[in-house]
């Protein structure tokens, strides 16, 4: 009676070990760019909370730089999980995420040109903020990162909360801080989400 060796299941074709590396690389560059553009609304969140050296705005920038580096470090450890699913990408998809963030960045240059032509500066944050969250309603099907709809959602949410409060009002530095601070936490959020779950 001989023994049957054990099976270790199919061995991935080439393609789908691409894929996979693919994938991989994916979730690894969109944990870092969420995680770096989380820090940069928080420091623009931070700078209305009071001057440069005061408590408030270094314990925030501190506080920020913790969460940004653990959620890059948590994306690149080598021994995170495999994404539970590869991404399935439509044709030319890097032209199009080329396209849509060109389109991106023409458009904060016009909403900065805009409200200072204007005279309501107070409106860039949320000026900037609507673009960005605009902006990921195409990238999640670039990407087929599902998680980028509600990052999407929540991003144009906080815009919505901006100008809500710049016609009620408050200050220039109180719409910074909320805006700031509120966009980054979406896109910490996504960042991590990304990292851990892919």
């Amino acid at each position: 009676m001989t023994s049957t060796p054990p099976t270790a299941g199919p061995t991935p074709s080439a393609a789908d070990a691409e894929c996979l590396e693919l994938t991989r690389k994916l979730r690894r560059r969109g944990t870092l760019v969420l995680s770096l553009f989380g820090l940069l609304w928080a420091f623009a969140g931070a700078s209305g909370t009071g001057s440069a050296t005061d408590v408030v705005p270094v314990s925030v920038e501190v506080a920020a730089l913790v969460v940004t580096a653990a959620a890059i470090y948590l994306g690149h450890r080598k021994d995170a999980a495999p994404s539970p699913r590869t991404v399935s990408l439509p044709e030319n998809w890097a032209r199009g995420v080329g396209v849509v963030n060109g389109i991106e960045v023409l458009a904060i240059f016009a909403v900065i040109a805009g409200s200072n032509a204007s005279g309501r500066p107070e409106l860039i944050p949320v000026g900037i903020a609507l673009v960005v969250g605009l902006h990921f309603f195409p990238l999640a099907r670039l990407y087929d990162q599902w998680q980028y709809r509600w990052t999407a959602g929540l991003m144009t949410a906080v815009a919505v909360v901006g100008v809500v409060l710049v016609v009620a009002g408050l200050s220039d530095e109180s719409v910074r801080v909320v805006v700031g601070l509120a966009c980054a936490v979406v896109l910490w959020a996504s960042a991590y989400h990304l990292a851990v779950r892919g």
